[in-house]
Parts: C-alpha cells; structure tokens; sequence
C-alpha cells in the first residue's frame, strides 16, 4: 500500500511537470520500484521531441527553450513532492539534463548534433572531457585513434559496457602515407578499424570518418573498406573529413554508400556556403558536420574581440562570443565538434578544470537560445575572417594546409 502511494505522489508531481510542457507532446513516464525499494522515474526523451529532424530544428530549438523556462517554474513545485522521495543518486539522475537535437541518418542510426571534440589531449583528459561531457548532455564523441582513443576506451572500462549504448562513438581512418598504393592503403584501413575496436573494447563504433588522399584510387579503395565495416556492423555510418568537392566527386564515382556528412570547417566570416562546398554536399545528400567554429589550428583572434560577436553576446544576457560563435553555425542547421575550452593550438588541446567543466557547461547550453534572423543576416554577411573549409586536406584539394618546418 506505502509502496502505491509513493507512486501516484510521484505521477501526479510528474503530471504537474507536464502542464507547461504539453504543447510539445504528453509526458508519459514510467514509474518502477526497484530492488533498493526506492523509486525510478523514466522519461523518454523523444516524447518531448518527437521531431528530430533537420528540418524542424530551429522550431525544436524554440520549444526546448520555452520548456525548460516553463519546467523551471512547474518543476520547482513539482520537485517538493518528489524530493522526500528519491535517494540522491535517484535526484542527480533526474537533475536537468541538456537536450541535444539528433539527425536521423541512413538505417535510422541517431547522431547528437553536438559533438565532444577531443583532438589534442591526452588519454587521461580525454577519459576527464568525456566524463564532463556526459554530465552536460554531450554523448556524441569525435576522437582520433592513438591517445584519445586511448582515454574513450579508459572511459568505458571504468564506466562499464552499459555506458557504451549512450555514447555516439565517432573515429576517423589515419591518411596512407604518400606513395602508397591503393590495395596497401586499403588493408592499412582494415586494420586499423580492427585495432581500435580492440582498443575500445566494443564490437562496433557509431560513425568511421575517412580523410582524403591526393590520389583517387587510394580513397576509392579506403571508401570500400568502409562500406565493409558498415556492412558486416563495425561501424553504423561512415562519414568524410576535409573532402573538397574534387575528393567527393572522386568517391562518389565507386561509392555503393554515399557519405553521410562531410566533416570540415566552418566559422562566423566564412558565410554559410563556403567555396560553394555546403551547397555541392547538400545536393549530393551529404551533410555538414563542422568544427573550428573558433577558428583553426588555434582559436581566431579576430573572432574572440569581434564587436559584432560581443554586441550580440550582450544582448542576448552576457553571451561570449565562442557561445555566438558556435550558435551561428548550429543555427545555420550544420551539427558541431567542439573543443572544450579555447585553449588549443596545432596539434594540441587542454582538459584542465575548472575550465574544461565551464566551458562543456557553456557548449552544451548552445541550443537552450537562438539567434534572431536579423543577428543571423549579420553573422552570414560577415565576409572576415576568412578561411579555407578543407584547410587540413591534403595536396588533392586547395590551399591545403601546410605543417611549418
């Protein structure tokens, strides 16, 4: 009997948590005891957004923000009767949680369109990043093989094999050294997918990135490699860095599969449609999935002291201008990787608290507020700083970057 009352106290707290929320969907949770005679609540995400698609994000993005307004001011009531009745561990569970947007891909796999970016770090901060990542609502994590990898598989050892059906776990293929043939590059492809499976402790990863190569016949037989792995469920999408249209339009001849995004740079004084590669992609079904929205190798400059970025910032209750900088271009409908904080340079990045919580924290608040279409006209017409989108390809494509000596 005690057992029924804690449950209708807690559906009837719940159904007061639902009011303000209703225009977006009827809140159905399930209420359970468990084995520790205490209480779980679940609340399916995707009851409150039951639109996930692109083209309804910005809508999306508006209705989370006026949720999490309105539960602000029902939860509070809410959470009076619920409190006395949860363990702590039960009250961080169902503390709030950033709701990240997810595109639908190919075989209806869901990818969070906010990304943890952990290039630069070592094993240790990329095992803390992702930790704090987690904490904020950011699962979808964008890492190299090698150290980082390294630091995702400690994560998961510690953490347990249950927390890897949470996690969206994105890599990407190292480039074949120059010279080398197709049929070697292919197989160095294989193994490495085989060796970082390994590493991770998993039998498959959610996206495998591949990187361009000057020579066609290499990425058409690394592509192929590719679409084994997606085949036979070592991976459950496959995606490209850095291809410029010259890259794709080499893959695309072969291609059984085409990419699913097209992972490159993007930043406020690039315009939207950088040398016309965003509009070549979305003709072809392949979407934009962007870093450097602070700039690359290193955080911009001209970026950080904008006027514009700071105006805007101001306006919209103090905004940095890294938050301003990173809602332009998921507002512009791209997903994102994100480093954690702006300390960052070729080659190199930091996980250092405080920083890296607060700035994780402001990263993952970035679809809690929107833009308005006047501010974005502003931003899109920013035609500084200006930078190469496939700036990291190599010699195949345009004004690839150069490593200084």
């Amino acid at each position: 009997f005690g057992c029924e009352r804690m449950k209708a106290s807690a559906l009837i707290s719940l159904n007061i948590l639902a009011v303000g929320s209703a225009f977006v969907s009827p809140i159905q949770p399930t209420v359970r005891t468990t084995s520790q005679s205490h209480l779980e609540l679940e609340v399916n995400a995707s009851q409150l957004n039951p639109e996930r698609q692109e083209s309804s994000a910005i809508n999306y993005e508006l209705a989370n923000r006026n949720l999490d307004r309105r539960t602000a001011i029902a939860g509070s009531l809410g959470m009076l009767t619920l409190a006395p009745l949860l363990t702590a561990d039960a009250q961080v569970a169902n503390a709030a949680v950033n709701e990240i947007p997810q595109w639908t891909l190919e075989n209806n796999v869901q990818m969070p369109k906010l990304a943890l970016n952990t290039v630069g770090l070592s094993a240790d901060e990329a095992e803390r990043a992702l930790r704090l990542a987690v904490k904020e609502g950011i699962t979808h994590v964008d890492f190299h093989p090698g150290k980082e990898r390294d630091g995702v598989a400690q994560y998961l050892a510690k953490e347990g094999m249950k927390s890897r059906e949470s996690l969206f776990l994105n890599t990407k293929i190292r480039k074949a050294p120059p010279g080398t043939s197709a049929k070697d590059a292919a197989e160095r492809a294989r193994s490495q997918i085989e060796e970082d499976l390994k590493a991770l402790g998993v039998d498959s990863v959610d996206m495998l990135m591949l990187r361009d190569s000057p020579d066609c016949d290499v990425m058409q037989a690394q592509w192929a490699v590719l679409e084994e792995a997606l085949a036979s469920g070592k991976t459950r999408s496959i995606g490209v860095i850095n291809f410029c249209e010259k890259a794709l339009t080499c893959i695309l001849q072969t291609a059984k599969v085409k990419p699913a995004t097209n992972y490159y740079m993007l930043h406020v004084g690039m315009g939207r449609d950088p040398l016309g590669l965003r509009s070549f992609c979305d003709s072809k079904g392949i979407r934009t999935f962007a870093y450097g929205a602070l700039g690359e190798p290193g955080p911009n400059p001209d970026l950080l002291s904008s006027p514009i970025l700071k105006r805007i910032g101001k306006a919209h209750n103090g905004k940095t201008p890294e938050e301003v900088a990173l809602r332009w271009v998921l507002q512009t409908g791209a997903a994102a990787s994100v480093r954690p904080t702006t300390t960052f340079g070729l080659g190199m990045g930091a996980c250092v608290d405080p920083d890296c919580g607060k700035g994780l924290q402001l990263r993952a608040k970035s679809y809690s507020w929107s833009l308005t279409d006047k501010e974005m006209a502003e931003l899109d017409a920013m035609t500084s700083p200006n930078d190469n989108p496939t700036l990291f390809s190599t010699s195949g494509c345009p004004n690839a970057f150069v490593m200084p000596k």
